[in-house]
């Protein structure tokens, strides 16, 4: 069960699996005017099909991307803004332990700090400079009571634990992959294609859509990154409605 507190939200949706040539028909149908900034006032989340791929799309109410955190100029305590898809995927499919939490697929921008080692998202010929520039992750969601009542947070990596990684794991101490998968901002929307190869099917799984920000502990350790406020949820209590669209 999710913590319903935290992502509390005045959104009333609905939720539906039709196909349709309209992008934003389907998945989760939201109200506009749930959250302060329009870039993060979820209207519709949905996640279809496209051969062989998985579309995670969102839309807002502004501009998709518009605004980022401002940069502190220090890793710890510094902000992260999301669009996050929460899942009932086993973590285990993306190369994490087996039911180690709520998996979920975000893209994010920190200016503060880089998590993506491996790839150039910037195009500057460096790629340990582009935390600011959108970009994806899986993260393993779990209660975090030392964030806050109800709080979540991603979870961290015990100190001497081994726990099964994927292969782009940045090598921060919390369940956080790295895929390389491109985020793509088009107005109101954001939609990132995960191939199947990565996660296999996703039949009969549900999902829902999240505006959230995150916040580095400020001694960079136990937690890592707690979710810090929820900006809004599609679904307006977090229930995970959202029917894959095929």
């Amino acid at each position: 069960m999710m913590p319903a507190a935290l992502f509390a939200s005045t959104s009333c949706a609905t939720a539906g699996g039709e196909q349709a040539a309209d992008p934003h028909a389907g998945g989760i149908q939201a109200e506009r005017g749930n959250a302060e900034r329009a870039s993060f006032d979820v209207v519709h989340a949905k996640i279809a099909t496209d051969g062989n791929t998985a579309v995670f799309h969102m839309a807002v109410a502004g501009e998709a991307g518009a605004v980022k955190p401002a940069p502190t100029g220090e890793t710890a305590g510094s902000d992260v803004y999301a669009y996050v898809w929460p899942t009932t995927l086993d973590p285990s499919k993306v190369g994490f332990p087996q039911n180690a939490g709520i998996l979920a697929l975000a893209v994010t921008a920190h200016p503060d700090f880089d998590d993506t080692p491996l790839f150039d998202e910037n195009g500057d010929g460096r790629r340990g400079n582009d935390g600011a520039t959108w970009h994806s992750h899986w993260v393993v969601l779990g209660p975090a009571p030392e964030c806050g009542p109800d709080a979540l947070k991603v979870k961290d990596i015990p100190e001497g634990a081994s726990p099964d990684l994927p292969k782009t794991w940045p090598g921060l101490p919390i369940l956080i992959d790295s895929p390389g998968w491109d985020p793509t901002f088009a107005g109101d929307t954001v939609e990132v294609r995960v191939p199947f190869e990565e996660i296999g099917p996703v039949r009969g799984m549900a999902f829902d859509g999240v505006t959230s920000g995150l916040k580095v502990n400020g001694n960079l350790h136990k937690p890592f990154l707690c979710i810090a406020g929820t900006f809004d949820v599609a679904s307006g209590d977090l229930s995970l409605p959202g029917q894959v669209t095929y």
